[in-house]
C-alpha cells in the first residue's frame, strides 16, 4: 500500500480543524499527522514532526498565519504550505505567496476543492481559484498607480491586518482586543498608515479603508 501524504493543520476553530481532519482521514492517500491553535505550539510541533504540508489559516490565536508562514520558511524552506482562510482571497492572497505559500484556498470551497489545492500543492504546484488568476494578470498588465490600492502594497503584515479591519467597522478598541495589543500600539499603527496613505485625518484612513475592502472584494 502507498504511504499517505502526511499534514498538518494550523487553525484556531476546533471544529474547523475536526471538519478538514475528517475530509482529508477518509482519503486513501492523505493523513493527518498533527494539530496546533496557535503559531508558537504549530512551529514546535511542525519542526518535530516534519509532515508533507502546512495547511494554516490566517487569523490564529497570537501571530497571524502570515507571520507563522514566513517563520517556517526560515526553519523549514523545503515544507510547503496552503493557506485556508476565511478571509477573501482578494485581501490577502498575493501577500500570502509573496511571504512563501504555494496556495491559497477559502474555507467555505467545497471539499472536493480544497482537496484539490492540497493535492495540487503536495505536487509542487501552486494553487489559487481561477478568479484570483486573473485577477493577479490584470494587475500585471494595468498600471494602477493612482488608486489607494497601490499605496497597500508597501504596508507590513499588521499595519494590512489594522488596515482591514477599519475598513470592516473595527473601532480602535476592538482591533486592539481582536489582535491581543493595546489600544496606543494600535493608535501608532492608525498614524502609521495615515503617513504611508499620505492621508491627513483619521476619517480620511476611515473612508479608504471602507472603500478598498468593499472595493477588493469580490461580490
Amino acid at each position: 500500500m502507498a504511504t499517505k501524504r502526511r499534514l498538518f493543520l494550523v487553525d484556531d476553530h476546533p471544529v474547523t480543524r475536526q471538519g478538514v481532519a475528517a475530509l482529508i482521514n477518509q482519503e486513501l492517500d492523505l493523513e493527518v499527522c498533527g494539530e496546533a491553535d496557535s503559531a508558537p505550539q504549530a512551529l514546535q510541533l511542525i519542526q518535530a514532526g516534519a509532515p508533507d504540508l502546512a495547511v494554516v489559516d490566517i487569523t490564529l490565536k497570537t501571530t497571524s498565519g502570515i507571520e507563522l508562514l514566513k517563520n517556517l520558511r526560515a526553519v523549514m524552506p523545503d515544507l510547503p504550505v496552503l493557506i485556508m482562510s476565511m478571509h477573501d482571497e482578494s485581501l490577502y492572497a498575493e501577500r500570502a505567496l509573496r511571504a512563501g505559500a504555494k496556495g491559497y484556498i477559502m474555507k467555505h470551497e467545497a471539499s472536493a476543492r480544497i482537496l484539490t489545492a492540497v493535492r495540487q500543492v503536495l505536487a509542487g504546484e501552486l494553487f489559487l481559484s481561477d478568479r484570483m488568476k486573473e485577477k493577479m494578470l490584470h494587475r500585471l498588465v494595468k498600471s494602477r498607480k493612482d488608486e489607494v490600492v497601490f499605496s497597500i502594497d508597501t504596508l507590513s503584515d499588521r499595519e494590512m491586518e489594522v488596515f482591514q479591519l477599519i475598513g470592516n467597522g473595527y473601532s480602535t478598541r476592538q482591533i486592539a482586543g481582536k489582535l491581543n495589543l493595546s489600544v496606543k500600539t494600535i493608535d501608532s499603527y492608525r498614524e502609521h498608515l495615515k503617513l504611508k496613505l499620505r492621508l491627513e485625518k483619521g476619517a480620511d484612513l476611515v473612508r479608504h479603508a471602507i472603500q478598498w475592502v468593499k472595493s477588493e472584494n469580490f461580490v
